[in-house]
């Protein structure tokens, strides 16, 4: 039955448990099977009712004019491809998870936002799972974590199980890419004193942070500063630093800016630290960042457990999709348990209306996106720049990589499954800083290049 407040126009519209109780955890008191279920379900259905009339004036207008059944029945027809329905059917007919206690890491961002919320919403006990996440310091100790079996899967920066897979920066362990978590949400964030310096070329001798080697992060910030004709081995200091650290050592000024992800680019901002100097979306409008993966091991001794992970992570992502749902996504990822982030930031990040540090009040709704194709032309461009900075040496084969580490068909199969029309595919052209990039021809790219580490 569908929660009564949404489709009553006398009523305001709650997130109200099946018990009757509301609670701001998410959470139902009830222990009866049914009456969680319907929880969730009346959770999903509201925060994608919300998405489509998100006031509740315009909600009550509409519902006095055409009625509840033909509201209910217009809203189901808006969603993409009946997801009300098609979220509340993704559990049913699959095989029972050959492991049910799972330890799942992440690191405390904005782009995990899809695999942290299906933990408040029930996505995971729904499926038969009992999933812990494990909050993690740095993506090293991430890496470290898959490798060792200590996380069944895991929060990666997406070129991560590419190195991971090719024995970059650690022993060869067979990763995947199962989904994207976000596309764009990231920036270039310079500490104040830096306001009237707006001009990468004047950034000789700069200490700029970056989360990870083998992150989107580093790849971008280089070729950023490449195309403003930088080094960013002999210009500039690159340096690793955790992203909970980030705003810390731009105070200390240990660091004269970051590439970072959200929220800590925002924070700077509300810190009054840092501005905002672009946001990565002005480099690659739709690159990936973050995704969720796990180890080929897992998936061949836990097929069921791997779908049934699958499953709610990209159920989740189909919430995080609806721009209007923002408002209680931020309520379900702030707690300390979680980002532990006021809910007035991500409010600002998760919405695109921001205060950007230079006086400006920005309205740019395609900040972050949480888009989950693991398109393998963005692998292949991850492997370019791999190659053009000297982490990879020898000569690939970047398609059957591609291939092997990002699970596109997987990821198309269930997001047909939750209710998405996944476009065709597996290689699409990608334009990064006005500049097109083939997938069909990776060497031909690299080689347009005068700055770079190859030999």
């Amino acid at each position: 039955m569908p929660n009564s407040s949404l489709y009553d126009p006398d009523q305001p519209m709650t997130l109200a448990c099946a018990c009757g109780a509301r609670h701001a955890s998410f959470s139902c008191t009830g222990s009866v099977t049914t009456q969680i279920e319907q929880h969730q379900n009346q959770l999903m259905e509201a925060s994608l009712v919300k998405a489509i009339l998100p006031h509740d004036g315009l909600r009550r207008r509409f519902l006095q004019a055409v009625g509840a059944s033909t509201a209910r029945a217009a809203i189901a027809a808006a969603l993409p491809a009946g997801a009300l329905t098609s979220l509340q059917a993704m559990a049913q007919d699959h095989g029972t998870p050959e492991k049910k206690d799972l330890k799942v890491g992440f690191i405390a961002i904005t782009c995990a936002t899809p695999l942290i919320m299906a933990d408040p919403l029930g996505l995971y006990k729904k499926e038969g799972l009992n999933v812990q996440l494990i909050k993690t310091a740095g993506w090293g100790t991430i890496r470290d974590k898959m490798i060792n079996r200590e996380h069944d899967a895991s929060h990666f920066l997406s070129p991560m199980p590419l190195a991971m897979s090719l024995g970059l920066g650690s022993a060869a362990t067979g990763m995947h890419v199962a989904s994207i978590q976000n596309t764009n949400g990231q920036a270039i964030t310079l500490h104040q004193r830096h306001k009237a310096n707006r001009d990468p070329k004047n950034w000789k001798g700069f200490k700029l942070g970056i989360p990870f080697e083998f992150s989107i992060h580093n790849f971008l910030l280089r070729y950023y500063l490449a195309e403003h004709g930088l080094h960013p081995d002999r210009d500039v200091q690159l340096k690793l630093v955790p992203p909970p650290q980030m705003v810390a050592e731009l105070k200390a000024g240990n660091i004269d800016g970051f590439l970072g992800p959200e929220p800590f680019n925002q924070r700077a901002v509300f810190d009054g630290i840092g501005f905002i100097h672009l946001l990565t979306k002005d480099i690659w409008d739709g690159h990936p960042c973050c995704a969720f993966g796990t180890s080929t091991e897992f998936i061949q001794k836990n097929p069921n457990s791997f779908a049934a992970l699958y499953r709610a992570i990209i159920s989740a992502s189909v919430l995080a999709s609806q721009p209007g749902a923002r408002d209680q996504i931020v309520k379900a990822i702030a707690p300390a348990a979680y980002l532990n982030q006021p809910e007035e930031l991500l409010t600002q990040i998760m919405t695109g209306r921001f205060d950007d540090g230079l006086g400006n009040n920005r309205n740019v709704p395609d900040r972050v996106l949480f888009d989950p194709i693991p398109w393998q032309s963005m692998a292949v461009w991850m492997l370019t720049q791999m190659k053009r900075w000297g982490y990879l040496k020898a000569e690939v084969n970047y398609h059957q990589i591609a291939e092997k580490v990002f699970m596109l068909t997987d990821a198309k199969k269930q997001m047909a499954m939750s209710g998405w029309r996944a476009p065709d595919g597996a290689y699409r052209k990608h334009r990064i800083m006005g500049k097109t990039f083939d997938p069909a021809l990776p060497d031909d790219y690299l080689k347009r290049f005068t700055i770079h580490n190859m030999v």
